[in-house]
């Protein structure tokens, strides 16, 4: 049997509903193609491991999983849950100004975007904590590049297999808010500077293959500059076309942020956006980021370097392939 078969199967299905059972944990999928809330879990440095490769599997299968009543976790709670599920990275190549454990995320990233894909060693997971919010607004999106790449028809399938983009991180995706003070926007700036304080350059398949689930997805987001192999008039339209293909609302889930809430979300397999929609309020959530591997495509290309080594921000896991994806 094919990977994609396993993908699309009721074994599969039966079998993830299993290892949930079994760790004692509930998964209420919120989408069909993203999205699903876990209950029956404490997050923390403690968790059983049966609990935490459920949740794992969880996430694999379902892009974005969510964690109410989580109020206990403080930042030290937090990361040490976070070192059950892989290897932290620093909290970002160039921000390094806010601490060594985790970024905190002030106003919203209201662009569609991958984390940090303009390094070589693009992150597995983040795990998002609500600390401040506002009274209203404010909420995040994810968009599955899974279910994206499975719905192009097949002349675009075959265009895109072979081709690879350049990102960088010359482009600072907390742009400007409608309204923002005069505090504001200098903050903004003094971020932009840190942001790009040094800069990084990467090629990467615009189809990467999962290294646990044997997916292939699109790896896009607002990080990528060019495809070096067509013009630059070309970039735009077809850039635009599978963006749009990633973003159409039936590959989205929404999550309106209460305090306690926690969201983790596979870095490889989805593109999010913080909806900048509240005003002149504060909004800050606590990220702890996983170091992921470098991006193969669907002839076994590992993703190169151009410019900036990033072996200070992140180590390269070794990834494994879950069980139930196994052919």
């Amino acid at each position: 049997m094919t990977v994609t078969a396993i993908t699309n199967s009721v074994d599969r299905e039966e079998a993830a509903q299993r290892i949930y059972s079994d760790a004692e944990i509930s998964v209420d999928k919120l989408g069909e193609n993203i999205g699903a809330k876990i209950s029956g879990v404490r997050l923390g440095g403690d968790l059983p491991a049966e609990q935490v490769e459920a949740i794992r599997l969880a996430l694999a299968v379902n892009k974005v999983v969510v964690f109410g009543d989580q109020q206990h976790l403080d930042d030290d709670s937090q990361y040490a849950f976070a070192e059950l599920l892989g290897d932290p990275t620093l909290p970002h190549p160039t921000v390094t100004s806010r601490g060594s454990q985790l970024l905190t995320i002030e106003g919203a990233a209201n662009s569609w975007h991958t984390d940090v894909s303009f390094v070589d060693r693009v992150p597995k997971a983040s795990i998002l904590r609500a600390v401040t919010l506002p009274s209203w607004g404010g909420a995040t999106t994810w968009a599955s590049t899974v279910a994206a790449y499975e719905q192009l028809p097949a002349p675009l399938r075959a265009l895109v297999d072979g081709l690879w983009a350049k990102h960088s991180n010359l482009y600072d995706y907390v742009t400007a808010v409608h309204g923002a003070d005069e505090d504001e926007t200098q903050r903004r700036a003094e971020h932009y500077r840190e942001f790009t304080s040094a800069e990084y350059e990467t090629l990467h398949p615009v189809v990467r293959v999962h290294p646990e689930t044997g997916e292939r997805s699109l790896l896009l987001g607002h990080f990528v500059k060019e495809f070096p192999a067509l013009k630059p008039a070309e970039f735009g339209p077809l850039y635009q076309l599978l963006q749009n293909r990633v973003t159409q609302l039936e590959n989205t889930f929404r999550w309106n942020w209460s305090l306690g809430d926690v969201a983790i979300w596979d870095n490889r397999a989805t593109q999010h956006y913080g909806i900048a929609d509240f005003g002149g309020q504060k909004r800050e959530l606590h990220r702890i980021t996983l170091a992921g591997d470098v991006p193969v495509s669907i002839d076994g290309e590992q993703s190169r370097i151009l410019k900036g080594d990033a072996s200070h921000y992140s180590v390269v896991e070794e990834a494994r392939r879950l069980g139930v994806y196994a052919a």
